[in-house]
């Protein structure tokens, strides 16, 4: 779409159109403009509301000597055209590839330090809560059948006990199918920082979606922290176990409320096993 003029790629893509919600697109810090721009004028002239989910996996991006304007030349890119950015997406496995890396089942994205390093400045540069930020979603697990095991699962099994129905079988499945090296990812995407999965098997989804769920917990800290004044202070968690500071965790509470709109809150007694469970059995 990028090489045609923008009269010529409205034409081709016709009628069906309108069965798209967007295109991914990768972006470097000269290509992404054009694709944009077109995407621009297609949604001017059909009315529209397309999105665009720019890739970040170029070599330029992962060589340190090339990263901070490579990163400086998106940003300015994706600012001007911001209202039609849904997402931005990591490649984490071309930006691997430019190093001959390959991540096992039983290691996340954040044990290849070199990935880990792309990781935290593109969320320094693409992910501030400032409002000049981004959704930055996480890299895709690329793991779905049986593999030999040279660690112990990653997953703890007193989660999966005492539930009702119990989850024992649940767990068993997850490690059977590597996913328990997925389920420690997604907790470290959130945790660095990023939001969501492209999945690449049907195996992934249950996981992706089950996790994405707000806990209780969750739920409760940020809802605590946003009925307080702007201007500071310290509060007990309702449960008990942390402190929640006004300020430096609103930026935080306002994402939990945001994912809790669209994925929902658990109540307080459902674990994430349990979640898993459903999501497995649908």
């Amino acid at each position: 779409m990028r090489r045609l003029s923008r009269s010529r790629s409205r034409a081709r893509l016709g009628p069906t159109l309108r069965l798209l919600s967007g295109f991914v697109c990768e972006v470097h810090q000269d290509s992404g403009l054009p694709f944009l721009e077109a995407l621009a004028d297609v949604r001017a002239g059909t009315g529209l509301r397309l999105f665009a989910m720019p890739v970040l996996e170029s070599p330029e991006l992962a060589h340190l000597e090339t990263r901070a304007g490579t990163l400086a030349g998106i940003a300015r890119v994706l600012d001007k055209y911001r209202e039609q950015v849904l997402a931005v997406r990591l490649g984490v496995t071309d930006l691997s590839s430019a190093y001959g890396l390959r991540r096992p089942p039983e290691l996340t994205a954040y044990d290849v330090q070199l990935v880990a390093s792309v990781i935290g400045d593109v969320v320094n540069v693409l992910g501030r809560s400032d409002g000049s930020g981004f959704t930055i979603t996480g890299p895709v697990w690329e793991y779905f059948p049986v593999q030999e095991r040279k660690f112990k699962p990653q997953l703890r099994s007193s989660p999966f006990t005492g539930t009702e129905p119990p989850t024992d079988e649940v767990r068993r499945r997850l490690i059977a199918h590597d996913l328990d090296g997925l389920i420690r990812e997604i907790e470290l995407d959130r945790a660095n920082g990023l939001l969501g999965k492209t999945c690449i098997h049907p195996s992934h989804v249950p996981a992706v979606h089950a996790l994405a769920v707000a806990t209780h917990e969750e739920w409760s800290d940020a809802a605590d922290i946003l009925h307080q004044d702007r201007g500071g202070g310290v509060l007990r968690s309702a449960y008990t176990n942390k402190m929640n500071e006004v300020k430096p965790h609103r930026a935080w509470a306002r994402r939990v409320m945001l994912r809790a709109s669209v994925f929902g809150v658990a109540h307080e007694d459902v674990t994430f096993a349990e979640l898993l469970a459903a999501c497995l059995c649908t």
